[in-house]
């Protein structure tokens, strides 16, 4: 199944939030707890509750940090 071409800045910001919420998460919860038995179940938890969040921050900065990446690179 392929998209229209439109929602490629949505889908972009939906696969990136969840890969880089997965991964902190993942890194984050280690550090506080460490691994355990309860390990996966801190983990999802935590990753649940920062995906929308890392969703959201993607869709309000993207382009703000577009044009601030733009103006810091020699032309």
């Amino acid at each position: 199944m392929r998209l229209p071409s439109h929602y490629a800045s949505r889908l972009y910001a939906l696969l990136m939030s969840c890969a880089m919420a997965f991964i902190m998460t993942a890194f984050v919860t280690w550090v506080n707890t460490g691994i355990d038995q309860g390990y996966p179940g801190r983990w999802m938890h935590a990753f649940f509750l920062a995906w929308p969040v890392a969703m959201l921050c993607i869709l309000l900065l993207a382009d703000r940090v577009r044009r601030l990446t733009a103006k810091l690179i020699a032309q």
